[in-house]
């Protein structure tokens, strides 16, 4: 799927698309503030891509301590809560066309 698929589907459709994949699905859940169900499938992703993701979602829930150790697990470099979108989007470029 591309990046512009996938955004696509997250404005417009009801609910994730067949297929996606577990990242996928908790990047779509969080942008369509199912907050609750998208960390429920991250904190399950035991990967550096999953903590990624984590970390965004303690971003968005404003717990910023736990995003910065999300951050520091996955690799990438905490951001501040102003920057939340921007993230999102580098996060689902990434998983969609590996940039």
């Amino acid at each position: 799927m591309t990046l512009e698929e996938f955004t696509h589907s997250v404005e417009h459709d009801a609910e994730p698309p067949e297929g996606l994949s577990g990242e996928l699905q908790s990047l779509w859940l969080a942008k369509n503030d199912r907050w609750e169900d998208s960390h429920n499938i991250a904190q399950d992703i035991h990967t550096a891509t999953g903590s990624w993701i984590h970390a965004l979602l303690h971003l968005i829930e404003g717990d910023i301590g736990n995003a910065g150790y999300w951050f520091s697990r996955a690799g990438q470099p905490a951001v501040s809560p102003g920057e939340i979108d921007e993230e999102w989007q580098r996060i689902a470029g990434f998983l969609c066309e590996g940039k």
